[in-house]
């Protein structure tokens, strides 16, 4: 997109809420009392990664438009916080507000500042370029888990849009960044990532095979015990305070610990990819769908 363009696409944003009484599936009660499905903004091209910061606030990336942006928590007004942003899609804050992103422009792994300024944390894996960070994760305990699914891009410059990896796998960085390694190398096409609040257990979406698995975690970053969670793949996935595991798609699909659904929320539009809690109470789902973000007031609390 050219910088006119540019400048009259984002002059089109539409900014203000507008809510949705579209019938919500609930059956346990997690959404809030006669809460509905309220639109913040749209004009976006496609809206992904959405991440929370110690404030409430959420970040989250317009890929096509190489954009991270900002959602205030308290003003529900959304602003821009980085342009050219390394084509950034899954996000996630350190305690100390660096912000570490699947920067998908060169197949890498970022880290941003409060200010915007970025480092360049993982450039390859065994001398070769990954095939597009995608989602991540970061244990409470130290270290950062991500998928790398390959998903041949336009902006690619320079580089083969075959993979240059020996498949499709979720991969942990060390606290310390000094070790890479593969965790997951028996997926189709990983993709959502969540893990507990304790650190002792990985939801791992396998989008190409349209199953979720959950895996028990080692100290040491490995991962044990592969279960299947449920038969439903995910784009981005979240969970609550009570185990509830929150899975995108077509709306936002909801399943309890034991991997049985319970909610269904429908998102008006062509494909829901990520979501988060949002707020200082943990309480605001925010939604990343399509060309839009939406906010969704629940019972139950987010641990992220």
């Amino acid at each position: 997109m050219n910088p006119i363009k540019s400048t009259l696409f984002m002059a089109a944003l539409f900014v203000g809420t507008q809510s949705f009484s579209q019938e919500i599936e609930d059956k346990k009660g997690i959404v809030a009392k006669n809460a509905e499905l309220v639109k913040v903004q749209d004009g976006f091209e496609f809206t992904e990664g959405p991440a929370v910061n110690r404030f409430g606030d959420v970040f989250f990336t317009d890929q096509p438009n190489n954009r991270i942006h900002k959602w205030n928590a308290l003003s529900n007004e959304v602003s821009v916080f980085k342009e050219n942003a390394g084509r950034s899609n899954g996000m996630y804050f350190l305690l100390d507000g660096t912000l570490v992103a699947a920067a998908d422009n060169k197949n890498e792994l970022w880290a941003f500042d409060t200010d915007g300024n970025h480092e360049v944390w993982v450039t390859a894996f065994k001398g070769k370029k990954l095939n597009g960070p995608n989602d991540l994760w970061v244990r409470p305990k130290g270290g950062i888990y991500f998928t790398d699914p390959l998903y041949p891009r336009a902006y690619w410059e320079g580089r083969t849009k075959e993979s240059e990896q020996t498949g499709q796998n979720v991969y942990f960085l060390s606290a310390d960044r000094t070790e890479l390694f593969a965790v997951a190398e028996d997926l189709v096409q990983p993709n959502g990532i969540v893990g507990t609040p304790d650190s002792k257990y990985l939801y791992v979406s396998d989008i190409g095979a349209k199953k979720t698995y959950k895996y028990e975690v080692r100290e040491d970053g490995y991962l044990i015990n592969k279960e299947l969670f449920c038969e439903m793949g995910s784009d981005g996935m979240t969970i609550d305070e009570r185990g509830n595991v929150y899975l995108t798609g077509k709306g936002v699909t909801v399943f309890n610990k034991n991997g049985e659904q319970i909610a269904h929320i429908p998102v008006p539009a062509a494909w829901t990819a990520n979501v988060v809690f949002g707020s200082l109470d943990r309480k605001t789902l925010f939604i990343t769908a399509s060309d839009a973000v939406y906010t969704l007031q629940m019972k139950n609390r987010g641990v992220w």
